[in-house]
């Protein structure tokens, strides 16, 4: 799914970015040689990042 329909950015190129970059969503976007235009994708690309952050700090069930 597109998070980001101007710069045609992907839910899991988001999601990959996020564990490696710091910041918020234009952080990540910014990772990926893009920048928010029209911004309307923002609150939901930061919602997506931090899921994606709290995610990865969870330790795996045993």
């Amino acid at each position: 799914m597109y998070i980001c329909v101007c710069n045609a950015i992907r839910e899991s190129e988001l999601r990959r970015v996020a564990r490696y970059t710091t910041g918020d969503a234009e952080a990540c976007y910014a990772a990926l040689g893009k920048r928010p235009d029209c911004r309307q994708c923002l609150d939901e690309a930061d919602m997506i990042v931090i899921e994606e952050r709290e995610a990865a700090r969870k330790p795996l069930a045993a």
